[in-house]
């Protein structure tokens, strides 16, 4: 549902005018004869909808999102802590207490030291031990502060930025280690653009926009607080520098939707064609101590690098230090003294989310115990709260979908024989992993005291670090999860042709095992849908079954799939989400895609599911519309302010409200279920309406 790294993850869903025989009021139910005659086993079902949150005051053909969040939506406050609250929050909320508890009980061992349960216990401690953290100050980041201001020269300027690397300190570009998408049986560095404080390169580079020109001085005020209470009396001076540099970098950055490109974000460069590219910078020296001994880089975005090596030689000395300097304080402030986590707070949770209040100690305590030590807390969370049952109801609908998938794609009147073979093909070869790892990742050298807390985010860094580096010239491991199992989200994996459910996802609204077949479908058969759509959206499509970049395309057909996703960017280029600011259909496409094709391949299967049966009729609502309300409920939502400006810029998935309503109008069976009228707003004519799979 979201994205992760270059992978398409994912993983991040009215009735006046209707006829009063397809939609209804729960508690004025027309069908009732229809109940009547039901059989009475029927009438035990639930339904798994959310009655109470509806506000059928509103037509479903003019905005469903409101028809069946309503209620909710008028009567529920965002959590002083939180940017934006919805079914998603809710889920997470609980997994965190349900790990609070696990980690408390670990806390509470007497584990014997480099145990599981020590690390994730004393990790913890060390956290919540405040009067030591404030003894402390900035004290656990003088020896880096030293080793930074002790740099005489360029050249070991970089090799004290390349070490940063190492504990999660932002520097101008960053890298992972992935498959690499066109030989798919090894790993590969990939090293792309980075090092900006805000979110995206408009917040530096426009100038008529109020809300950036503000952040960017708070930015500034908030670089200065930091340095001060660290002990620097130049916090101005440094301020100046990070924003010249920062300024510098974002005009070279490529923008949100070049980035989406996969082609253009794959080239293949060895460390003479970088040194040739940015000469001032020595490649060979940096990458390696990146721990990187490979020739072979996959660089994404190319003139983004030759400009910072035009950056790198004409900033000086003194600049990079600041920058330095400031961008370790910042990457550790949430673990220092209340005064550092204040002034964080104050410009990442006030200015650029809009909370009002920061996060319980024990949540940013567990936040940081996932953070470092992730699949040991995943491991303890199945052991204690995972259902098995749901992995093997999650197989049925899996192969439901990927059935209603194939039906799908026999049925393209737009896409010739030659393609769709392609299509089945990788389809086909799709694999799938629900709940959790088969092998859990091994922290055994991580070294985790209940006394150092600083020096265990940076241990725990390290060891991330050396794990990644350490993938290269090895097999690729195809049991490797990209999520914690107490992830409340799903993702896609191109690279592997993969879907990936954790085991936190699988619980209602998104999957009630006690409830009727057609809310499941609309809602986690849609979430599985999607995932399965990512393979063969705009930027999914370019990649075959066995995670190859590669045209499997006829000109014809890539034309044919061209013209509907560019018609579904103008439709979503319309959704305004704040006044005067509208989505970037361009930009979020691949998950508008993922969402339409989705739903409508679960549909079919939910039809395939009934054996030509009729869909009982519960809490007053068809099987058909059911289904719809299931996809509708789950994507309730709100959103700061704040919270929305950022994912404007930053974020590829449509807010709630585009997704549940952009989907819906474009297939033709909700029209139907919910006698949808050609004067409601959410009507669009049958020629509008965007097909893809």
């Amino acid at each position: 549902m979201f994205r992760l790294r270059t992978a398409i993850l994912v993983i991040a869903f009215i009735l006046s005018a209707c006829s009063q025989q397809e939609a209804t009021a729960p508690d004025q139910p027309s069908n009732q004869a229809q109940i009547q005659v039901q059989d009475p086993t029927d009438l035990v079902l639930r339904s798994g909808i959310d009655l109470e949150y509806m506000d059928t005051s509103i037509a479903p053909g003019d905005d469903f999102y409101r028809y069946i969040n309503g209620t909710w939506l008028v009567n529920t406050e965002i959590p002083a802590d939180q940017s934006n609250y919805g079914a998603f929050s809710v889920l997470a909320d609980a997994a965190e207490e349900n790990l609070l508890t696990l980690i408390e009980a670990a806390a509470a061992t007497d584990a014997p030291i480099g145990s599981d349960s020590q690390k994730v216990g004393d990790f913890y401690e060390s956290f919540m031990n405040e009067n030591l953290i404030e003894n402390l100050g900035s004290n656990p980041l003088a020896a880096n502060l030293a080793e930074i201001s002790a740099v005489t020269d360029k050249a070991a300027m970089m090799q004290v930025m390349t070490a940063m690397n190492y504990i999660g300190v932002q520097m101008p570009f960053g890298f992972y280690i992935d498959v690499d998408e066109r030989q798919t049986d090894q790993y590969v560095p990939n090293v792309f653009q980075s090092g900006l404080g805000l979110p995206d390169r408009d917040w530096y580079l426009l100038s008529d926009n109020e809300t950036y020109l503000d952040a960017r001085q708070a930015y500034s005020n908030y670089i200065d607080l930091l340095m001060s209470l660290a002990g620097f009396p130049n916090g101005a001076e440094v301020a100046n520098s990070v924003l010249q540099i920062e300024n510098r970098i974002a005009l070279a950055h490529w923008d949100r939707v070049q980035n989406r490109q996969r082609e253009l974000t794959y080239n293949k460069l060895s460390i003479a064609d970088l040194q040739n590219l940015a000469p001032a910078i020595d490649w060979a020296a940096t990458m390696q101590g990146l721990g990187m001994f490979t020739d072979e880089f996959i660089i994404s975005q190319p003139s983004y690098f030759e400009e910072l090596g035009n950056i790198w030689s004409e900033v000086g000395l003194t600049q990079w230090k600041n920058y330095t300097s400031f961008k370790l304080i910042n990457a550790f402030a949430a673990f220092l003294s209340q005064d550092f986590v204040d002034a964080e707070f104050d410009f990442e949770g006030g200015v650029l989310s809009g909370l009002e209040e920061n996060r319980p100690r024990w949540k940013r305590g567990v936040d940081a115990v996932d953070s470092a030590l992730g699949e040991i807390v995943g491991k303890l969370y199945v052991e204690g709260y995972f259902q098995e049952e749901a992995k093997v109801r999650m197989d049925e609908l899996i192969e439901n979908l990927r059935n209603g998938f194939r039906v799908g794609i026999d049925e393209l009147e737009w896409m010739t024989d030659a393609t769709k073979a392609e299509a089945q093909d990788k389809l086909e070869k799709f694999t799938t992993k629900i709940g959790y790892p088969d092998e859990w990742k091994d922290y055994a050298g991580v070294e985790v005291l209940g006394n150092d807390l600083v020096g265990n985010v940076m241990r725990s860094r390290r060891f991330e670090h050396n794990r990644e580096v350490g993938k290269l010239g090895q097999p690729i491991d195809r049991g490797e999860w990209y999520m914690t199992p107490h992830t409340v989200n799903a993702y896609y994996n191109p690279n592997m042709n993969e879907i990936v459910f954790p085991a936190a996802i699988l619980q209602p609204p998104f999957f009630n095992v006690e409830a009727d077949d057609a809310v499941n479908y609309g809602a986690i058969g849609a979430v599985i849908g999607h995932e399965f759509s990512h393979g063969f959206d705009d930027q999914g499509r370019k990649s075959d079954g066995d995670g190859m970049l590669r045209d499997w395309w006829t000109e014809e057909d890539a034309s044919a799939f061209s013209e509907r996703a560019d018609a579904l960017v103008a439709q979503y280029d319309q959704f305004e989400v704040l006044p005067g600011k509208f989505l970037n259909g361009a930009f979020t496409l691949g998950e508008n895609i993922g969402d339409l094709s989705g739903l409508a391949v679960a549909y079919k299967a939910y039809q395939l599911s009934l054996n030509g049966e009729e869909a009982p009729i519960i809490d007053g609502f068809t099987g058909n519309q059911r289904f719809f309300m299931g996809w509708g409920q789950v994507w309730r939502r709100l959103y700061r302010d704040e919270n929305l400006e950022v994912r404007i810029t930053s974020d590829p998935h449509s807010h709630s409200e585009a997704r549940a309503n952009g989907v819906l109008r474009n297939i033709d069976i909700w029209y139907d279920a919910f006698d949808v009228k050609e004067n409601e707003a959410l009507y669009l004519p049958p020629s509008q309406r965007v097909k893809i799979w």
